[in-house]
């Protein structure tokens, strides 16, 4: 249904900046239409049978409509052009806007856990009603479909923010299944069964807001990128024409379908610069059109001489055993220019010493090394601190 719906309502290419915004747009609608009449009929339910869990369950889909008016209004916000401020758009917008949503998820839980308790300490007897079963048993229907829909934009669209309303609707789910298996308890037993299920639902609605807000601050403050896309990239690159070696590939997640990246690609010295041009500007393309990742590849002319290589690196390897023999080298290459020889590497120090160290360490490996090989221009990559095997 779902998909007919968008089909509908929606012209634009869905993965398309405006596409994208008009579906999380009519995801926030459907939310607010579907979370109102749920929120009214359990409230009115509650209040009639007396049934705190009931209420509790009712106030959660109220939040919910807020969450819907929060995808709304960063749905717009995200697809707010580049400026001079933000160069790389505003998609983290979609990021805040899920964090937004787990603050009002984990407030709600949160009353409602205090409501609960208090349910407990003042019992007072739920009336049972099987019109009460049918209208709940509708309401996990539609939250069914709540939960379907928002997946199914999840998956289209990469869109966090669906993803954490689809969570949500699944945590109702279960909650309006406790409390049905609450109200045929209570039948059997004079205990608060009603307050105690209100405790255990307010539990998996912190529970669902703290799992969301988790994920997302792990997005805004950097996490490790997709394996799978960054498998594709290196192998893409590494198919390609003139490409030996790659190194250094960086991601950079600035909102879904705003990713950039970078990596270096070795190539022979010998190569004309127009061809390995034109044969990188290819690998771009293919990595934008397979991955979605706006790449910049970065090229490393390098000497396929390897007699010259290994003398090289083993002039550099005694500088470095002279220094410190902890020290040794890591993807150790050359590029010769007219006047220079450019020596490249990562220099690998023992784990015992301090971060901190490691830039001095840097410029005075590189400099003991241009005093005693002046034809030398050394560039370290990077300095790597492990254990020596």
């Amino acid at each position: 249904m779902i998909k007919w719906i968008i089909k509908q309502r929606i012209k634009e290419d869905l993965n398309s900046s405006n596409g994208r915004e008009q579906l999380i747009g009519l995801s926030g609608v459907l939310g607010i239409l579907c979370n109102t009449l749920i929120f009214t009929f359990k409230l009115g339910l509650g209040l009639w049978v007396n049934s705190i869990a009931i209420i509790s369950d009712a106030f959660n889909n109220l939040s919910d409509i807020g969450s819907s008016l929060v995808s709304i209004i960063t749905a717009k916000l995200s697809n707010l052009p580049p400026d001079e401020e933000h160069p790389h758009g505003h998609g983290r917008y979609e990021y805040i806007g899920s964090l937004v949503v787990a603050f009002i998820i984990g407030t709600v839980g949160f009353e409602l856990l205090k409501q609960s308790y208090n349910k407990i300490m003042n019992p007072t007897p739920v009336l049972f009603s099987l019109w009460v079963f049918v209208i709940l048993s509708v309401n996990i229907l539609i939250k069914l479909w709540m939960y379907s829909y928002n997946m199914v934009i999840y998956k289209t669209i990469n869109s966090n923010i669906n993803k954490a309303t689809a969570l949500d609707s699944l945590s109702d789910i279960v909650g309006t299944s406790i409390i049905m298996v609450a109200m045929i308890l209570g039948l059997y037993t004079d205990l608060p069964i009603d307050g105690f299920m209100g405790i255990i639902i307010a539990g998996l609605i912190m529970l669902t807001g703290y799992n969301i807000a988790k994920e997302t601050v792990s997005m805004l403050i950097g996490s490790i990128p997709d394996l799978d896309v960054q498998h594709r990239i290196q192998t893409i690159v590494n198919e390609g024409d003139y490409v030996i070696e790659s190194h250094d590939l960086k991601i950079h997640d600035y909102g879904p379908g705003r990713v950039n990246a970078s990596i270096h690609v070795e190539v022979p010295d010998f190569v004309n610069i127009v061809d390995a041009h034109t044969s990188i500007d290819q690998l771009e393309k293919k990595i934008k059109d397979e991955t979605n990742v706006e790449i910049t590849i970065h090229i490393d002319p390098i000497s396929t001489n390897k007699e010259k290589t290994d003398k090289t690196h083993d002039q550099v390897l005694t500088v470095l055993n002279d220094i410190d023999d902890m020290y040794y080298t890591r993807n150790f290459r050359l590029a010769e220019t007219q006047f220079k020889l450019i020596v490249i590497f990562d220099l690998i120090v023992p784990s015992t010493i301090n971060p901190h160290d490691y830039s001095v360490i840097k410029h005075h490996v590189e400099d003991k090394l241009s005093e005693i090989y002046p034809e030398y221009d050394v560039v370290i990559d990077d300095v790597l601190a492990e254990e020596r095997k």
